[in-house]
């Protein structure tokens, strides 16, 4: 495994998400199949760990902070605020001081750590950023040290920039894959020249880069690949990263062709790691296989520059004109 800076912190280039953790979205993964699946990313190198509080309300956030207990290895563990709606809590009373601080105090709780390593802002409404009160909120919060640091997962690169504009920013949360490339071009090279951590969520474009999939491939009913296939429930670029299945079956297959080998799920990572701006990869893993995969990426030479030339001109052409959604 290589490593890459979060400000002072090395983390390892490949992470892990762990929205499926939740059991609410992807299906259900019992207690033993997520420590096995956290166990094999340690032993592999893994360092970086991304949950939410809305990951199964809670449930991702404490088996990470059960597993916790059982490890001597170094985590940093960054979990995610701004998205509950349960009781007393919804857009916009969330992003008052008191209740960010009473949302952070319950991933402390779930997490059963003194401080969170990260605290991010949950793909939260743009005017809530322009507003501008959340970041004083968080910097309240990181000097009360009930955080260490505070980032931002976006949607879209307006947002991106817009956040970079905030002094304090430790990190970028956003969705950076083959079937969305055009970011490395707006806002990469700020991010970098701020000293702003990259994180990349749905390097698999919720996993059809890796191949697997066919026009005829179902999902279960509480999957959000199922249920919000089109954006019925939430943005549809959080899934398939806005691409129609169907066309995102056939982009990938495409894509698969100019890879090397049929290894499409860690080529398609390896190119994201490519990008030297970028400081982790956080794809999700619902089985101890995919996460052997995602983690073998960061052993894999760089792609080279005409395979790059070739999968941009590809984008540009005909995958960007079909995204949909906020981006």
């Amino acid at each position: 495994m290589n490593y890459r800076q979060f400000k002072d912190i090395s983390v390892s280039e490949v992470g892990l998400g762990t929205w499926q953790l939740g059991s609410a979205d992807w299906g259900v993964v019992n207690d033993e199949e997520a420590f096995a699946i956290l166990n094999r990313f340690v032993e592999l190198g893994g360092n970086f760990i991304d949950t939410a509080d809305v990951y199964g309300m809670g449930i991702s956030e404490s088996v990470i902070g059960r597993f916790l207990k059982t490890t001597d290895r170094q985590l940093f563990v960054a979990t995610k605020l701004g998205r509950r709606h349960d009781a007393g809590n919804g857009w916009p009373q969330n992003f008052s001081y008191e209740v960010m601080r009473s949302h952070v105090e319950s991933s402390l709780e779930h997490l059963d750590v003194p401080s969170l390593f990260l605290e991010q802002l949950h793909c939260i409404p743009e005017e809530e950023l322009r507003a501008g009160k959340v970041f004083d909120h968080l910097r309240r919060l990181q000097e009360e040290k009930l955080i260490q640091n505070w980032g931002v997962s976006v949607e879209t690169a307006e947002e991106a920039l817009l956040c970079l504009e905030q002094e304090g920013l430790a990190s970028l949360q956003i969705i950076f894959n083959l079937f969305r490339q055009h970011y490395a071009e707006e806002f990469f090279a700020k991010a970098k020249e701020k000293g702003v951590a990259l994180i990349v969520r749905v390097p698999l474009a919720s996993g059809l880069l890796s191949g697997k999939y066919t026009a005829t491939s179902t999902f279960s009913e509480n999957d959000h690949r199922n249920y919000n296939a089109n954006g019925e429930a939430f943005n549809v670029g959080e899934t398939f990263s806005g691409i129609e299945f169907g066309k995102g079956v056939q982009f990938a297959q495409e894509i698969a062709q100019a890879f090397p080998d049929d290894r499409t799920a860690q080529w398609a990572i390896r190119w994201i790691l490519d990008h030297p701006e970028v400081t982790t990869v956080i794809p999700g893993a619902t089985k101890v296989s995919q996460v052997e995969s995602n983690m073998a990426a960061s052993a894999l030479a760089p792609l080279p520059a005409e395979i790059h030339q070739q999968l941009k001109q590809k984008y540009n052409s005909d995958i960007r004109p079909l995204i949909r959604g906020r981006f």
